[in-house]
């Protein structure tokens, strides 16, 4: 027996789905071939623990991944995706989340899917057992390569090849009924779906042999699935055994790590909603070394419980100590190396409850795109590396008297950087530019702004070229908030490429790792500290065009986090000068040197809120003799 469509009716026909074999799957719109696609990813990857590229054509991450959670709980489609679920539907829907992004499951579900592109991902997935296409389109659209009948014709035959000469199962959706096309494409076989109210009528043909059987399966709709006649109904959510508590062991890691699909979102967990009790952790022997972790702080960001969360992160570390028998050096080395894919789990794990759906693979613009492959793309960010000249040349020709400077660090810069606004769809062009504070993008200026202040960087850093400039959102915010404080002009925005954005899409994001990071600095839990800070920093550097994280593709957020974290640096270097401190340098996301009592503008201490003196030393500094 092959792998499962995910109907036994259908299994028992075809046997499975059986190596080498191409399985087409057509249906007039809404008759349930994308349903039969999901089931057979689903029941692979979910149950049958086997590695699936599922090829996502017109479909986004969160449609299918909002399938899969009706489906497999079940629980209601519309109420999921609608954000109505029940407390305990809103718990088994997390926990099934956390579940599918520990699963082999490949999304692609970029705008430039091609059969090509498919086939050239097939050989980077080590143990791949099934592809599954989902869909092919019969009307034609130029942004979607697998549409219009003369494509899809090419496709199907370039998927049977790709079936034939790399022995895999390849399943694949369309969306029409019509006999002569579907008979002109001429393949292995095909299974053509009719819908009949709450029925549906499947008829498997195969290319050299005719119809071989004809059968009745029920339309599920309301938990969008299709079902055998004998388990036609939803029943109450499974028991808990149904989703194993830690996920069974995976194919050998790779380079290359699951698409973690998100969920469709339930509102954020409450303090009246404990964390899930329902699927009990399987029992691990204690790591010798790792301290206990104190629970959360009553109540949490905004009153808000996010146990569930943290303790993503800590099973992990305690998973990692109990792999290395407690060595933290080497714990610390595997959770570094794991910090991509777990950073992009836990990241969709608390967008379940979000507001907005963001986009995950808009289509890359040119200006966003690096020119080389160690290169960078054209978006300027407000890097720092400034010196207050002024001041040192008073100290050199001694007018200004001698003075002790503070070099103070910033904690967790980037992390306090995912508080900022991030356009949550694709890019649109406006080629009249202007500013609303209700999107995000990236804008053009047609020159450098300038600045005349002495005492204060450049809210843009210390590049120095001509001609037009094109700055991501959170340095024209900064530029606004200048002008408004009477430091500069208001830029002057002549284009933009902006989206609908919101302050949110990392918030929960930032306060889960944050709160994790509190109680880890409080029982010097030096492990999950340094297992925080690799989640956070590689979440940020791999979300642009990196080939270590294929789950996103926003180059823009990157230059909008990192750009955030610059601002962040330039307000706390106005926070100073404005108490009257000196501002003598500021370099990065994170070193303000400063003259003063630093102490009576700034708290001390480690958290994200805190600064930290790293070093202190006289200016000017003394000649050796």
């Amino acid at each position: 027996m092959g792998l499962s469509t995910g109907t036994r009716a259908l299994d028992d026909v075809l046997g499975g789905l059986q190596p080498g074999r191409f399985y087409l799957v057509a249906a007039a719109p809404g008759a349930g071939s994308s349903l039969i696609a999901t089931a057979a990813a689903r029941t692979s990857a979910l149950d049958q623990h086997q590695p699936v590229l599922y090829a996502a054509s017109g479909l986004t991450r969160a449609d299918i991944a909002a399938r899969i959670v009706a489906a497999h709980l079940p629980v209601d489609y519309r109420r999921l995706r609608a954000g109505r679920l029940t407390p305990t539907e809103q718990d088994d829907a997390a926990a099934l989340h956390h579940h599918l992004a520990q699963a082999p499951l490949y999304i692609d579900d970029g705008s430039d899917l091609t059969t090509d592109a498919i086939a050239e991902s097939v050989p980077d997935l080590p143990g791949l057992a099934l592809v599954v296409v989902d869909r092919l389109q019969t009307t034609e659209d130029p942004r979607l390569p697998l549409s219009g009948p003369a494509r899809i014709t090419d496709a199907a035959q370039a998927l049977a090849h790709l079936a034939r000469t790399h022995e895999l199962p390849v399943l694949a959706a369309v969306d029409t009924d019509d006999p002569q096309l579907i008979a002109a494409l001429s393949l292995d076989i095909t299974i053509t779906l009719v819908r009949d109210a709450d029925q549906i009528h499947a008829t498997v043909t195969e290319r050299d042999l005719g119809p071989q059987a004809t059968l009745t399966l029920h339309a599920d709709l309301a938990h969008a699935r299709i079902t055998d006649l004998a388990h036609p109904y939803a029943s109450p959510a499974p028991a808990p055994q149904t989703l194993p508590a830690a996920p069974p062991p995976a194919p050998a890691p790779t380079p290359q790590t699951p698409l973690q699909a998100p969920t469709s979102p339930p509102p954020d967990p409450t303090p009246t909603q404990p964390a899930p009790t329902a699927r009990p952790a399987a029992p691990r022997r204690p790591s010798p070394r790792r301290p206990a972790v104190p629970p959360p702080p009553q109540g949490g960001y905004a009153n808000r419980d996010y146990s569930y969360f943290t303790g993503m992160i800590t099973r992990a570390v305690d998973e990692a100590l109990h792999d290395h028998d407690g060595d933290i050096t080497a714990a610390t080395e595997a959770l570094v190396k794991k910090a991509v894919p777990n950073a992009m789990a836990l990241f969709e794990a608390t967008r379940v409850g979000g507001n907005y759906e963001h986009t995950v693979y808009p289509e890359t613009l040119e200006f966003l795109r690096k020119k080389t492959k160690d290169g960078a793309d054209e978006i300027w960010e407000g890097r720092h590396n400034w010196t207050n000249a002024h001041l040192t040349d008073a100290l050199q020709n001694g007018t200004h008297p001698p003075i002790t400077v503070n070099a103070l660090d910033t904690n967790a810069s980037f992390l306090s950087a995912f508080k900022t606004h991030l356009p949550i769809g694709a890019l649109i062009h406006d080629p009249h530019g202007g500013f609303d504070p209700k999107r995000s993008g990236i804008y053009r200026l047609p020159i450098r702004p300038t600045w005349h202040h002495p005492d204060l960087p450049a809210p843009i850093g210390n590049r120095r070229e001509d001609g037009p400039v094109l700055l991501d959102d959170a340095t024209i915010r900064l530029l606004i908030r200048c002008g408004r404080l009477g430091l500069c002009e208001p830029p002057h925005i002549t284009e933009c490429w902006t989206s609908g954005a919101s302050e949110g899409l990392l918030e929960k994001f930032r306060r889960v790792l944050t709160e994790a990071r509190a109680s880890a600095l409080e029982t010097d839990d030096k492990v999950t500290v340094e297992y925080i800070k690799a989640m956070y920093s590689k979440f940020t550097s791999t979300i642009g065009e990196s080939s270590v994280n294929r789950d996103i593709r926003r180059p823009d957020w990157m230059h909008i986090i990192r750009s955030q974290a610059f601002a962040n640096l330039w307000y706390k270097s106005h926070r100073a000068h404005s108490n009257g401190l000196t501002v003598v340098r500021v370099r990065g996301t994170d070193e303000l040197h400063v003259a003063g009592d630093w102490r009576t503008v700034f708290t001390e201490g480690r958290l994200t809120t805190q600064m930290k003196q790293k070093d202190q030393y006289p200016l000017p500094r003394k000649s050796a003799r």
